[in-house]
C-alpha cells in the first residue's frame, strides 16, 4: 500500500529525518498542511531537511496549530549540486528574490551577496532571502538548500578567498564565455560573480583582473541585467562544466 502511495506537497522542515522518525510541525506549517492545504490524518507529504534526502511522511496528528508526521520511507537520497557558489551584487527587492530563488533552483551550493562601489541596497534581509531559497528547493524537487550569507563589500570577501576556488568575473567587454569555460576545464570548486545594475567601478575590475585566482569571461553581445545575467551565466556554468 505504501509503495503506491505519493506526496503532492514537499515541505522543508529542521528536524532529523529516517524511517520511523516523528516530525513536530510548527504552527505556520500545520496551519499550511492542514488549514490552507486542507490535509488530514493519512495523508502523505514529502519531508526534506537538506541533509538527509527526502521521505515520505504521513500525517499521524493534525491540528489548527499543530501536527506531527511520521517518516516512512526514504524517497530521494540527499542531491548535492555542483561545489559553485554565486557572488551578486543585490538590487531591487523583488529582482534580488528572483536571483536567490533562480540560483537555488540552478544548483548554487552557496549565495553571497556582495556590496560594491555601485551597489544600490545598502542592506537584505538574509532571513528572508533563505526562506526564498527554502520555497525554490520546495518546489522544484530538490534535496539540498543553499545557504544564503550576510551582505558584505567584495574587497573583504576576497581578502579572505580560498585559494583551492576560482572566480569567474562575468564581464561584458571580454571573450566568449563558453570558450573561456572549456579552456580552462571544469575546477572542483568555483564561484561566479555578477555585478550591480551599474556595473564594478573601473578600481574593481583592475582589481579583479590582478588576482590569480579570477577568470574573466564575457555574457555576449548585449547587456544584460543583473537578474538575467545570473541565469545565463549559471546556464553557461552548468551547461559547460556542472551535472546538467
Amino acid at each position: 500500500m505504501l509503495a503506491s502511495m505519493t506526496a503532492k506537497i514537499r515541505l522543508y522542515v529542521d528536524a532529523a529525518l529516517s524511517e520511523g522518525q516523528t516530525v513536530p510541525l510548527s504552527k505556520e506549517q500545520a496551519h499550511y498542511l492542514f488549514g490552507v492545504m486542507r490535509l488530514g490524518t493519512g495523508d502523505f507529504v514529502a519531508l526534506f531537511n537538506g541533509r538527509d534526502g527526502e521521505y515520505l511522511s504521513e500525517v499521524v496528528e493534525a491540528g489548527k496549530r499543530k501536527g506531527v508526521l511520521l517518516c516512512q520511507k526514504q524517497s530521494k537520497p540527499l542531491q548535492l549540486p555542483p561545489d559553485l557558489w554565486l557572488l551578486f551584487a543585490p538590487i531591487k527587492k523583488a529582482r534580488t528574490d528572483f536571483i536567490v530563488e533562480k540560483a537555488a533552483e540552478m544548483g548554487a551550493a552557496r549565495i553571497c551577496p556582495v556590496q560594491t562601489e555601485y551597489t544600490n541596497s545598502e542592506r537584505i534581509r538574509r532571513d528572508r532571502l533563505q526562506a526564498h531559497a527554502v520555497e525554490a528547493a520546495e518546489q522544484c524537487g530538490g534535496t539540498f538548500v543553499p545557504e544564503v550569507t550576510e551582505l558584505v563589500r567584495l574587497n573583504k570577501m576576497l581578502d579572505g578567498w580560498p585559494a583551492d576556488r576560482q572566480l569567474i568575473f562575468c564581464d561584458e567587454t571580454l571573450v566568449s564565455a563558453r570558450q573561456v569555460l572549456r579552456a580552462e576545464g571544469a575546477p572542483s570548486k568555483a564561484a561566479i560573480l555578477i555585478g550591480p545594475e551599474g556595473g564594478f567601478s573601473e578600481k574593481e575590475r583592475n582589481f579583479l583582473k590582478s588576482l590569480s585566482f579570477v577568470t574573466q569571461i564575457s555574457l555576449g553581445p548585449r547587456i544584460l541585467r543583473a537578474d538575467t545575467a545570473v541565469v545565463a551565466a549559471m546556464t553557461i556554468w552548468q551547461s559547460v562544466l556542472g551535472d546538467w
